[in-house]
């Protein structure tokens, strides 16, 4: 068979680097990957849980879809918020995604009475 196409012989030499060597790379690539994306995802996920399972009648807050408001009250799974005067929301406990500083929810109300007082006073003149 060996008109055309001559036969393959294994060459005896180098021998193999070794199966850690081969293996070194990819837990390289593994380790890297779990200090720069896994590990901190992790300590969010922790910190979150902490907040959820910290949170009080009164506490302010901003769900992960935007919305600010006050707790007024509590459940197992549910949390009711007030968005604005007679204004009351259920959402899931995980689904609320910051606390802010009380009085947030004041401050932006009298902002907003400001900028509307100072827009009528603007058109009429």
């Amino acid at each position: 068979m060996g008109f055309f196409i001559e036969d393959a012989w294994a060459q005896e030499g180098a021998a193999a680097a070794g199966g850690f060597a081969s293996l070194l790379p990819l837990i390289l690539i593994f380790v890297i990957f779990y200090f720069l994306l896994l590990r901190p995802q992790i300590k969010r996920a922790k910190e979150h849980k902490k907040m959820v399972e910290a949170l009080a009648r009164g506490d302010e807050v901003i769900t992960t879809g935007g919305l600010l408001g006050r707790i007024t009250r509590l459940d197992e799974n549910f949390v009711s918020l007030e968005l604005a005067e007679g204004v009351v929301v259920r959402v899931q406990r995980s689904a609320v995604g910051s606390m802010v500083p009380k009085g947030t929810i004041k401050k932006d109300r009298s902002a907003k009475d400001k900028d509307a007082d100072d827009t009528d006073g603007d058109a009429t003149s």
